[in-house]
């Protein structure tokens, strides 16, 4: 996903010599096109997220269109207070950039994982926030971003082999996508697990013999939430999974959709990281089944809930 990102800025910072990329003292054998091609509007902070966020800041209001790129749970939560009083505050146009979103580092411990992300930035006002599911979904969703003038969260992580994207597709801010048509049962999802997904969606029709929606929401915030209710009216149950905490993520962002639209009773479980930290270390597959969000597990929990009166 961060190639497709990287592709798109490189187009991106070629239309528009005001783009200024900062990164903090990461990207080795990912962001050199960039630094290679515009050495002088690409500047290397240091291990200094808050000062990166803050030089972002600044620049910004000298009329700059600032990327401040770093692994996510980094660019999200080290410089916090900067992004809500700097950034937000004065809706600047800075966007925000997270690599490595979810469980992607796996392997470096509760310090690289970023479950937490998509809620603490949903909740800051002025921002817009982004979490693509694959290659398409990243490469429009950073077309989108460096149109928009005001703060922007993207969250990237590996893309699945499969391209998910369909000819009518045409992105933007607010919009989900469905990738697979069903109406019996709704699977949502945000960000790369897509391709999990889409086997619990095969899984679950086999056995139950219903039919299985699966729809992508890339935009968080903005949220599509006419999709949403138009899909959930019709189901007999909707299902939420997401790469993320059960707690401020999607699942939540869905239920309270279904609640404050008066969507008669579903079936309804959110599936995520639950509310405890995840101390094994292990491949992201690995902490992925720990926590439950495999195809297998998820099909199990998905048959067991609908069977329920």
């Amino acid at each position: 996903m961060r190639k497709y990102f990287v592709e798109q800025m490189i187009v991106e910072m070629e239309n528009n010599p005001d783009i200024i990329f900062l990164t903090g003292d990461l990207g080795f054998n990912a962001l050199e096109p960039i630094r290679e091609r515009f050495p002088d509007r690409f500047i290397n902070v240091g291990i200094a997220e808050q000062n990166m966020v803050g030089l972002a800041s600044g620049l910004a209001l000298e009329g700059k269109k600032v990327i401040a790129y770093s692994i996510a749970s980094f660019a999200s939560m080290r410089p916090y207070e900067q992004i809500r009083d700097n950034v937000c505050y004065d809706n600047l146009d800075v966007k925000i950039v997270g690599t490595g979103g979810g469980v992607n580092y796996a392997t470096l411990g509760i310090t690289h994982h970023t479950i937490e992300d998509l809620a603490i930035m949903n909740v800051l006002p002025n921002m817009k926030v982004l979490s693509p599911a694959y290659s398409w979904e990243a490469k429009e969703a950073t077309k989108a971003m460096m149109k928009d003038s005001g703060p922007v969260y993207i969250r990237l992580g590996k893309s699945p082999d499969a391209n998910y994207g369909k000819a009518d597709f045409a992105f933007e801010f607010g919009k989900g996508f469905v990738i697979r048509p069903g109406r019996d049962i709704v699977l949502v999802s945000t960000g790369n697990i897509l391709d999990i997904v889409e086997k619990t969606a095969d899984m679950t029709e086999k056995a139950t013999g219903k039919t299985v929606a699966v729809i992508s929401m890339p935009s968080i915030k903005p949220f599509d939430e006419k999709l949403i209710v138009e899909y959930a009216k019709i189901a007999e149950g909707v299902f939420t999974i997401e790469e993320h905490s059960v707690i401020g993520g999607l699942g939540s962002i869905v239920s309270s959709i279904l609640w404050n639209h008066s969507v008669p009773k579903k079936h309804f479980h959110s599936f995520g990281f639950n509310d405890v930290f995840v101390k094994e270390v292990g491949s992201r597959e690995y902490l992925l089944s720990l926590s439950g969000i495999d195809s297998d597990m998820l099909t199990q929990k998905i048959v067991q809930i609908m069977s329920c009166k």
